[in-house]
């Protein structure tokens, strides 16, 4: 009888067997308290580990974020002071050049003016050389002339030079 007891349970593959469910709740417990006790710990140690690692890193990478901002703000300051250095200088170089083509232009003017002044009193001497010949000259014409016309010498200096400068003199206030 046991063993068509034995039979008959074995005969029905979904009958209970109570103390294969005791030991596989006793197990499952084991298990569980062994993971809870030591596979859970290390689970969060390492979670954790790996939260501070990556907010540590985002600390890191937002201070370096806050660094390469500071240093493109100097940079771009040390540009605009650059530029305005720059446009200062241009400026500076503008001013000088219209200096030095003012003072050229001075210069030329300068020289311009020697040279005419120069080029005049050249043409007054000129003029004064060529006006004593021609006084000279007439003189000599105007006596010889005058000596045909009269009948008389003139070779007397005083005489001569006393009747150019009156024919010259009747001359210009006929002019003027």
């Amino acid at each position: 009888m046991l063993i068509v007891a034995a039979e008959k349970e074995s005969e029905n593959p979904l009958g209970f067997v109570w103390v294969e469910f005791v030991l596989a709740l006793v197990v499952f417990g084991i298990l569980l308290f062994l993971i809870w006790k030591y596979v859970t710990p290390r689970f969060e140690q390492t979670f954790n580990e790996r939260a501070t690692a990556i907010e540590g890193g985002l600390a890191a990478a937002e201070s370096k974020q806050a660094e390469a901002d500071a240093k493109l703000a100097e940079l771009e300051q040390q540009l605009a002071e650059a530029r305005h250095e720059a446009a200062r200088i241009r400026e500076d170089a503008r001013a000088q050049g219209a200096q030095i083509v003012a003072e050229m232009r001075e210069q030329a003017q300068a020289e311009a003016d020697r040279i005419v002044e120069h080029g005049k009193t050249q043409i007054e001497a000129e003029r004064q050389q060529a006006v004593t010949a021609l006084r000279a000259e007439v003189g000599t014409l105007a006596t010889g002339l005058a000596g045909r016309i009269v009948g008389e010498s003139l070779e007397d200096d005083v005489r001569q030079s006393r009747v150019v400068e009156r024919f010259l003199a009747d001359l210009e206030s006929g002019v003027n």
